[in-house]
Parts: C-alpha cells; structure tokens; sequence
C-alpha cells in the first residue's frame, strides 16, 4: 500500500469522528513512530511530516555516512559505498535522508499500524467525551430510550453518545418505550476500562431542584432560592424556598395560580405530590411549615439531641404523618430533627384509651400496622376519625375499617 492510499484511508477518520487536524496528525506521528521503533529499533532519526487534509505523508531517515565497514548501528549509519548508490558525490561524516516507503515496514506491520491508529482514535474519543459529560455532573439531559433492559434504559443523545438509566435511579411510575424522549440530571461519568459509562437519575434530589430552575423564572433568575429539597421518588417531596425580596412570596411564585407553574414537574415526576414550605431560619416555625398539611400546636426542641416533639391535636396527627409515613419523615429529613409526635387530647379520654395492640386477639396484625403507620396506635385515635378518610389514608378496604370501629366502640361500651 502506497503512502497516499493509506493516508486517504486515515483520513475518513477525521471525518468520521470531528477530530481537528492538529490532534489528527499527533495521533498519526505517534502511530508510525511506533511503527518505526518496532522495525528499527529507534525513531529518533526519522522525519515524519504528514497532510492529512491533502492525503499525502513522508517519512524520511536520516543515517551519517561511514567508511565502509565500520557500520556499528544500521539505523543510524550508513557506509560509503552505500551512500554512493543514493548520491555519487557523498562524503564520511555527511548526513543522508532517504525516504522510506511504507511498504518498506511490511503487511503486517501496515494492518497493526490501522489497528493502532483505530484504537488512539477511540481513545481520544473516551477522553473527551468522560470530560464532556464530567462537566455535565448535576445538570438536567435529555435523551431517547435506545433499549429497555430489566436492570436499565439504555438512552442516546443526539449525537450517538449512549447513557445509562439504571432502574434503581427511575421513578417506580416510570415506563419508557424505544423512541420516548427522557428528561433527568447526569449523576454520575465512569470509566469501565477506558471507555465512559454515563449515569442518568430520575430520582435524585438534585433533579427535582434544577426542574425549579427550568420551569419557574424567578429561581432561574435567582430571585428565588431553593435552600432544600428532600422526596421520596413518586411519592411525596418537600422543597423549601426562600426569597431576599420581601416583595416575593417564593411559595406562591413557585406553585403558581392554582398549580400552573408546579404542574408540569409534578407530572414530570410522575405525580409526584410536591410541598413547597417557606424556609425559615426558626427551627421551630420550620419544623412546623415542615408538617405541613398537618396543624402543629407547639414543639419542644433538643438541640443537643438534634430532635423535636411535636404537639399535636388528634384529628391533625394522621395529617402529621402521612400516608405510609412519608410527610413526618420527609419533614424529619428537610429540617435535619429527629421529630416525635405527641397527641393533644382530653384527659380522661387519654387515661381511658387503650393501645391497638391490646386487641392483637380480634384485630388481625397487618390491620393495627397499617394504622400504625399513619400515627394511629390508639383505639380513640381511630374512634375519632372519619371512616372515609381512614380508608383513603390506609390501604384498608372499608369493611375493614368498620369491623375494626366495631370492635373498639365494643371494649368502650363495654
């Protein structure tokens, strides 16, 4: 193969593959140096200049001419008899340039060399692209489901980079055909070997924070500043905004004339119910905000053990806690409190109620746990709610729940 055939065949590369001239004649210049070293043992007397844009290269080797038989190194001497043949009028102690055709290093060397030149190509690619999506950490992408996969969702971007959803980082709701469009954050760039894995999240916090960044202006524009965000995928987040211009209610901003605004991420996250609390630097009025829909009475602090008791009255303690525990523990996180609900009540009622568990003989286990966990552990606690909303609260069927009020309104009749 002649030098410009192979240099034509290099350079669909650097189409291919967008890389500059500059980084493609480094590449090249590595890749036949050491092709040279391979065959001649050095480099260091070899001139290598190439155009890659015009598809023509030379190599040349520079030897100091040598009387005859006192050759000790080949690569870089040559005798003078040989010189001779090049140039009649050569002399000892003259330098000679010869130039080398590539099919002076053999087939197989030629075939190792494409090889060679493929893999520094990809290799250039790797580290770009690690680099590129490095400074993508934290910031939102869109992508195309390429492939569904029991553990991922293989996407590609417009420009064929593939980018991996892992399962544990999309929304339980989530469900994605070949061809959906994807939003979420780059969370993370590994090297498996020498090439990049890109990691999507669905689920990270960080991507509901930079959704307010891209649907609700005054955060864009930082008039509004999201201080927290804390969510459990699917279900239920908390995100606590404030705002240095007292002309600004950041909540209202946020949420938008009856929902407007935030709609779009909560259908984003797959209906995701989203509480937008003023922050406040008041750990108590924060731990109270934090609560939210539930009313809270008073609270109690430990700074030392960094928790609260939380007063409440009965009818708001299911609202405190929520279904499956999500709001007090979402509140718990945002705040940084270990929170301890305490119920308000009427005395006599309180010295005359009864724990649930008492009833372990009539009420079956699962049943006093479903209850328990939206803060119901009392037979009065339960008394006192609405049939309605214990079913809704609980995933109890409603004959269920009556047997159960049957069986309490028995033990206090009786």
């Amino acid at each position: 193969m002649e030098n410009i055939a192979l240099i034509e065949s290099f350079s669909e590369f650097k189409d291919d593959k967008l890389i500059d001239r500059v980084t493609l004649m480094a590449i090249l210049e590595d890749v036949f140096r050491n092709a040279l070293k391979k065959k001649y043992g050095s480099d260091d007397n070899f001139d290598i200049i190439i155009n890659p844009d015009k598809g023509d290269m030379e190599i040349w080797r520079n030897r100091v001419v040598v009387a005859d038989g006192e050759v000790e190194d080949q690569n870089s001497e040559i005798s003078l008899s040989e010189a001779r043949k090049i140039e009649p009028d050569f002399e000892v102690g003259e330098e000679v340039s010869e130039e080398v055709k590539l099919i002076q290093l053999g087939r197989r060397a030629i075939l190792a060399l494409r090889q060679n030149l493929i893999s520094k190509i990809h290799e250039h690619d790797n580290t770009n692209l690690y680099k590129q999506f490095k400074d993508l950490i934290g910031d939102i992408y869109t992508a195309e489901v390429h492939h569904v996969r029991p553990k991922a969702v293989i996407l590609v971007d417009d420009e064929g980079n593939e980018i991996v959803l892992p399962k544990e980082k999309q929304i339980p709701s989530d469900f994605f055909r070949k061809g959906d469009n994807v939003r979420g954050i780059i969370e993370n760039v590994e090297l498996k070997g020498n090439k990049p894995q890109i990691i999507m999240s669905r689920t990270s916090e960080k991507f509901l924070e930079k959704l307010f960044e891209q649907e609700i202006p005054e955060v864009f524009d930082g008039l509004i500043t999201v201080k927290k965000v804390v969510r459990i995928p699917g279900e239920k987040a908390k995100v606590a905004v404030d705002s240095y211009d007292d002309r600004i209610d950041p909540v209202g901003a946020c949420v938008g004339m009856k929902g407007s605004r935030i709609h779009g991420i909560v259908r984003e996250l797959g209906n995701e119910n989203i509480d937008v609390i003023n922050y406040t630097s008041n750990t108590q009025l924060f731990i109270t905000r934090a609560l939210s829909p539930a009313k809270v009475s008073s609270v109690k602090i430990d700074e030392e053990k960094k928790s609260a008791e939380v007063f409440l009255k009965l009818e708001e303690v299911s609202k405190a806690i929520g279904r499956g525990g999500h709001n007090i523990k979402l509140a718990g996180l945002l705040t940084g409190y270990e929170l301890d609900v305490i119920r308000e009540g009427n005395a006599l009622e309180e010295e005359d109620d009864v724990e649930l568990t008492e009833f372990s003989d009539e009420i079956e286990g699962w049943v006093i746990e479903e209850f328990a966990k939206i803060g119901l552990d009392t037979a009065r606690s339960i008394l006192n709610q609405d049939v309605a909303d214990l079913v809704r609260r609980t995933d109890l069927e409603e004959e269920t729940v009556l047997e159960v009020i049957r069986i309490l309104k028995e033990e206090f009749e009786d």
